[in-house]
C-alpha cells in the first residue's frame, strides 16, 4: 500500500510535469531541507506567479446587488449565522485584523493605517461610489480586483449583478433529505431549531417553483415529481454543481438504504406524524444518494461541507469526512464527482488526502483561508498536493458581512491566504526535493484554476 500511494502521490496529467520529471535528480537525503512545519518562507517569484493567476474560487457566497427598491439580497446562504446565538469570533476574522485595512487600501484608496469611526465612515462612502460608479459590473470589478476569473457562487439563487461566466451558480439541496414532520430534529438543539425552520421555507420555495402545494404520497413520486424535475431546472438555469450543508443538520453518516425500507417510512409519516430519528435517517440516507446519483447523471458535482462550522451548537463529530467513506465506495455513484468543501477543517484535515484517492473526490481549502492563518494552512495543502495536486482546489468561502468587511474584503483575506499559503506548501516542497520548481509552478495553475475547469468542464471560459 505505502508503495502504491507514493506511486500515486505525485501522478499529474499535465505534460510539463511529465517533462521536467525526467531532468529533475533530487538531493540525497542527507541534503535535503524538512519544513514540514510550513516556517518555511514562500519563493518570492513563484508567490508573485501564483498572485497573477485568474483563479477559478470553487466555493463562495457573493451577495446580488441590491433590487430595484433597494431590496437587500438574502439568497447568499440557505442557512446563515446570524440568527444563531453569537459566539465569540476567532482571531483571524475579527473586524480588527490588519489585513482589511490592507484591503480597504488596495482596492478602495484608503489612505489610512487605522481603522477609527471616522476613517471607516470615509471608506464606507469611497465603496458607495465605486459601486455608483460600476453599476451592474460591482459585481465583476470585484473580481478583478480579487485575481478570479470566475466564481461558483453557492447561492439559493441568482441575483442581480451576478452573471455567467464570471459567477456559476451552485444551490442548496439539503431541503429536500426532510420531507417529513421535522420537529424532533429541530428539538435536538437551538441552533437546529432555527435552521429547520428555514430548511422548510426553502422547501415552500422549491415546490412553488415546481408548481406544487404539497408533496406526493409515495417515495416513488417525490422523487419523479420534486426531486428529478427540481434539479433538471436548477440544471437548465446553469448550476454547475449541488450543495450539502447537512452537517448543521444531521451527521454525513449517509449509510446505504434500500428504497423500499425509505418508501414505507416515508408513506407511514408523509400525512401526519414524527418519524423516529433512526427510521427518518434512513429516509434521508436513501435521499442523500438518490440526489447524488441524479447530479451525476446531470453533470453537476455533488459538494459537501466538511470540518468545523458556525454556531455554538454545532456537532464537529457529525462532520467529520471520513464518515462519508460509504458514499464515496459506493460504485453506483462513481459517475458523480464529490468535492469536500473546507478539506475538513477544524481537525480532519489530515484525512482528506487519503479520501482523494477514491477517483471521483475532490477537495478544496475554502474556509481555511478564513479561519487559519497561511501557515497553517500550507501544511494542510501540502499534504493533500503530496497525494493528488489533480484533485485540490482553491476556494475562498468569502462572505457577506458588515458594510465596513464585507464579501470584498473577505474575499481580500481569503483570496491573500490561500495564494500565500500554497506557495509556501509548494516552496517547502522543492525544498524538500519533492518538486522542481517548474513543477511547483504547474501545480499552482492546477490548483488555482485547471482542476475547477476540468472538473466541471468549464474549458469554454473566456471572461473579459
Amino acid at each position: 500500500m505505502r508503495t502504491l500511494l507514493a506511486a500515486l502521490a505525485l501522478t499529474v496529467t499535465s505534460a510539463l510535469l511529465a517533462q521536467s520529471n525526467q531532468q529533475f535528480q533530487p538531493d540525497p537525503p542527507s541534503r535535503q531541507v524538512q519544513t514540514r512545519d510550513s516556517s518555511v518562507a514562500p519563493d518570492p517569484d513563484l508567490l508573485k506567479e501564483i498572485n497573477q493567476i485568474k483563479a477559478i474560487d470553487n466555493h463562495s457566497h457573493p451577495p446580488a446587488l441590491d433590487g430595484p427598491n433597494g431590496e437587500k439580497d438574502e439568497d447568499f446562504d440557505a442557512l446563515p449565522c446570524d440568527p444563531l446565538e453569537p459566539t465569540a469570533a476567532g482571531l483571524m476574522f475579527r473586524e480588527d485584523n490588519p489585513v482589511y485595512i490592507k484591503a480597504w487600501k488596495a482596492m478602495f484608496g484608503y489612505k489610512y493605517d487605522d481603522a477609527t469611526p471616522e476613517h471607516v465612515k470615509a471608506l464606507v462612502a469611497a465603496k458607495e461610489q465605486v459601486k455608483q460608479r460600476e453599476g451592474e459590473n460591482y459585481p465583476n470589478w470585484v473580481l478583478d480586483q480579487l485575481g478570479i476569473e470566475s466564481e461558483l457562487a453557492n447561492r439559493i439563487a441568482m441575483g442581480r449583478g451576478l452573471k455567467a461566466p464570471r459567477f456559476r451558480w451552485v444551490p442548496f439541496e439539503d431541503t429536500l433529505l426532510f420531507p417529513l414532520n421535522n420537529s424532533s430534529l429541530a428539538a435536538q438543539s437551538p441552533d437546529r431549531k432555527i435552521f429547520f425552520g428555514r430548511e422548510e421555507l426553502l422547501f415552500a420555495r422549491y415546490l412553488n417553483q415546481l408548481n406544487l402545494t404539497g408533496v406526493p404520497p409515495t417515495l416513488p413520486e417525490y422523487t419523479a415529481k420534486i426531486i428529478t424535475p427540481l434539479l433538471e431546472l436548477q440544471r437548465t438555469d446553469g448550476a454547475v454543481a449541488v450543495k450539502f450543508e447537512a452537517a448543521y443538520l444531521r451527521s454525513l453518516d449517509f449509510a446505504p438504504a434500500k428504497e423500499g425500507d425509505a418508501a414505507r417510512v416515508y408513506a407511514r409519516y408523509v400525512k401526519g406524524g414524527v418519524p423516529g430519528n433512526a427510521d427518518y435517517k434512513m429516509l434521508q440516507d436513501y435521499l442523500f444518494r438518490y440526489i447524488a446519483g441524479e447530479a451525476g447523471r446531470l453533470g453537476m458535482a455533488v459538494h459537501l461541507h466538511t470540518g468545523g462550522g458556525c454556531g455554538g451548537y454545532f456537532a464537529m463529530e457529525g462532520s467529520n469526512p471520513l464518515l462519508l467513506d460509504s458514499v464515496f465506495n459506493d460504485p453506483t455513484l462513481r459517475k458523480t464527482n464529490f468535492v469536500m468543501l473546507h478539506g475538513g477543517a477544524g481537525g480532519f484535515e489530515g484525512l482528506v488526502a487519503y479520501l482523494l484517492m477514491k477517483p471521483n473526490v475532490y477537495a478544496d481549502f475554502s474556509e481555511q483561508t478564513w479561519m487559519t492563518a497561511p501557515r497553517h494552512i500550507a501544511s494542510s495543502i501540502r499534504f493533500m498536493l503530496e497525494f493528488y495536486p489533480e484533485k485540490v482546489l482553491f476556494g475562498t468561502d468569502l462572505y457577506p458581512l458588515e458594510p465596513q468587511v464585507n464579501w470584498e474584503e473577505t474575499g481580500y483575506q481569503t483570496s491573500a491566504a490561500g495564494r500565500t499559503a500554497l506557495a509556501i506548501a509548494l516552496t517547502g516542497m522543492m525544498l524538500d526535493g519533492e518538486v522542481t520548481r517548474q513543477q511547483a509552478a504547474a501545480i499552482a495553475h492546477m490548483v488555482m484554476h485547471d482542476n475547477a475547469v476540468r472538473l466541471y468542464g468549464l474549458s469554454e471560459l473566456h471572461p473579459k
